[in-house]
């Protein structure tokens, strides 16, 4: 035993090989992941130390490790104990985003510390870098490292080649993997060693596609997460003191950050497609692509909590993505600004615990969504708000969204939800077609505005709100509806409270919220969407996220702010040990469902923070 301590590296070992690809692959649950990323992609990393999620060379590019949905044979990138641990404990390193594993096991503890550096001295990376590096406290610890890159739906191995580093290629995607000490990696077997204190060993893995690839010295490279790691504490020293609950706001804001593509300033509302709202179900759709209406309540989230450079860049991006089709916003765009990809499936994937099927590209990306114009002129006005004015290019797109809304609004659309059915009269898509009416107009009194224009905003904007008070409203029920008509719910009506359509204080506003409460309660402190099994598609679904934290802001904005803050609270407790949400929770189980990290969840949880900071007594400290 002296001796293997002396010298920790072991060869791998054949008849220890990594599953193969007909194996059945038992995958972690969802909150058991963490999150790592570079804002160009992103790395899913289970509790055993398993990458078995990351894209290449952006979010919605092929996947390179893929498991998570494809089964052992679709890639995997494991750093972890080679045996059982007693004890797993994670934690994100503080304000950062370099995340730390530790297992324990008797008098052994072995860390596997890692992080996808974004920037060097300013300036980001030309291609995506993780750092992973295994250290071991106390006695020394058995440990395991299986690399195991598979491109895409066929799983394709790569063509490898060895040098300094161990170089996989698949035509212009390539990546190169760096060990100190020297280790002899080999892709799709187990290599065993012990890590002993004292002597970490470091894994340093790059992806390029069509640029040079970086070969960074493993024994060196870990001075770059220390530096990611101050330039993010950096970072988060800017977001406002006053903000309650600051530490699970500041997890949000940068898990938001993580999830925007810095390259274009588009915000991807997930890094996973196909993750299930419904478990063995078909509810499995594909994520990892912009949508305004999402992409615009995160930017309402940074610029309340101090970042308007975020703001800027989406906005920037908007001009650019929806120049060809405007003034029609499309409900998502690629992060290029692109046209989403038809919807398919991937053949042969098993899916994430059977749920099938596997798809790529989204067929919701063609439908008609008006309240996505509320939303991107709802930012635009908390812009201006905060100081600053809108380029001459920026008003002009934000005057051809109004003036689509003031034609179009008395269209039928999809709604919030993308409902895979006939379009309908959806309540609140109709008062968020009256927001982009409202906030045209108050962007326009600091910006140049044509009267007759504006005359025809005002006109829109009365006849649009005299409509849903009319036929949107139940006075029976003392509640708005989901659509005309109807005696369902919906709790996007939870909005209500912040938009201005009814005084905030207002038998309506708090008849709505009331209702909602109730008649959608998935057990406090979570609500369902709109009732289940009213979609058009068969099974069910969970309780919806960010459905809870808008309760607890309209609460708050309601006068009611001590509830708001219970409801807040508990919703804590929802969170996974990493501080992360998906888009759904089983109200049963309490697992999470749906694609994850969900980037609209966080900036929930941040607008509801700000609702409880902005009602917030001055005497009251800070919770």
């Amino acid at each position: 035993m002296k001796a293997r301590h002396q010298n920790p590296i072991e060869k791998p070992d054949p008849a220890r090989a990594a599953p193969s690809s007909n194996q059945p692959w038992p995958p972690s649950p969802i909150a058991d992941y963490g999150l790592l990323g570079d804002t160009r992609t992103a790395a899913l990393v289970s509790a055993d130390g398993s990458v078995d999620w990351l894209c290449a060379p952006a979010f919605d590019g092929e996947p390179v490790f893929g498991a998570l949905l494809g089964g052992a044979g679709a890639g995997t990138f494991l750093a972890g104990p080679a045996l059982p641990a007693r004890r797993v404990t994670r934690r994100y390193r503080h304000h950062s985003t370099t995340l730390e594993t530790v297992w324990s096991s008797g008098e052994g503890r072995l860390i596997l510390t890692e992080a996808m550096v974004a920037e060097v001295a300013g300036k980001l990376l030309p291609t995506t870098v993780l750092i992973r590096r295994l250290t071991a406290e106390g006695l020394p610890v058995p440990a395991v490292i299986g690399f195991d890159p598979r491109l895409g739906e066929q799983h394709r191995p790569p063509r490898v080649r060895r040098g300094r580093n161990l170089v996989c290629e698949w035509g212009p995607l390539a990546m190169s993997l760096g060990c100190s000490p020297a280790l002899e990696l080999e892709p799709g077997r187990r290599t065993y060693l012990t890590v002993s204190p004292g002597r970490p060993v470091t894994l340093v893995l790059a992806i390029a596609y069509g640029e040079p690839l970086i070969h960074l010295d493993p024994a060196t490279a870990w001075n770059l997460v220390e530096a990611d790691e101050a330039r993010w504490r950096d970072w988060t020293d800017d977001v406002d003191e006053r903000i309650p609950f600051r530490e699970p706001v500041l997890r949000s804001l940068l898990t938001l950050r993580l999830l925007t593509y810095s390259p274009s300033g588009a915000p991807v509302a997930a890094p996973t497609t196909s993750l299930p709202e419904d478990p063995g179900g078909i509810r499995n759709w594909d994520y990892r692509y912009a949508w305004p209406r999402d992409a615009s309540i995160g930017v309402g989230s940074f610029l309340a909590a101090g970042k308007s450079a975020e703001a800027r860049q989406f906005l920037g991006w908007l001009l650019h993505a929806s120049r060809l089709e405007r003034p029609r916003l499309p409900a998502m765009l690629t992060l290029a600004g692109g046209h989403v990809p038809a919807e398919r499936t991937l053949r042969g994937w098993p899916g994430y615990a059977g749920s099938t099927p596997v798809r790529t590209g989204n067929g919701a990306a063609g439908q008609h969504q008006l309240d996505g114009y509320g939303w991107v002129l709802d930012a635009a006005w908390v812009l201006v708000q905060s100081g600053h004015r809108l380029y001459s290019e920026t008003w002009r797109a934000m005057r051809g969204f109004a003036d689509l809304v003031a034609r179009r609004w008395q269209d039928p659309d999809a709604g919030i939800w993308e409902i895979r059915d006939d379009a309908a009269q959806h309540v609140h898509s109709k008062m968020m077609g009256w927001l982009a009416l409202d906030r045209a107009l108050r962007i326009g009194e600091t910006h140049y505005l044509r009267e007759r224009r504006r005359q025809q905003w005002q006109k829109a904007r009365y006849n649009l709100a005299a409509e849903i008070r009319s036929k949107g409203f139940d006075p029976a029920r003392n509640t708005y509806t989901r659509t005309y008509g109807s005696s369902d719910l919906d709790a996007a009506l939870l909005v209500l409270p912040v938009i201005g359509l009814e005084e905030t204080g207002s038998d309506r506003v708090t008849g709505t919220v009331d209702a909602v409460q109730e008649r959608l309660s998935a057990g406090f402190p979570l609500l369902y969407r709109y009732p289940p099994g009213r979609d058009g598609l068969p099974g069910t679904e969970g309780a919806f996220l960010p459905c809870s934290f808008w309760l607890a802001q309209a609460l708050a904005r309601t006068g009611r702010r001590t509830e708001a803050t219970a409801l807040f609270e508990a919703l804590l407790g929802k969170a996974s040990l990493l501080g992360l949400y998906s888009e759904e929770i089983d109200p049963a189980t309490g697992a999470f469902l749906g694609n994850f990290p969900q980037a609209l969840t966080h900036a929930a949880l941040v607008q509801a923070a700000l609702a409880l900071r902005d009602t917030q007594p001055h005497e009251m400290n800070t919770p």
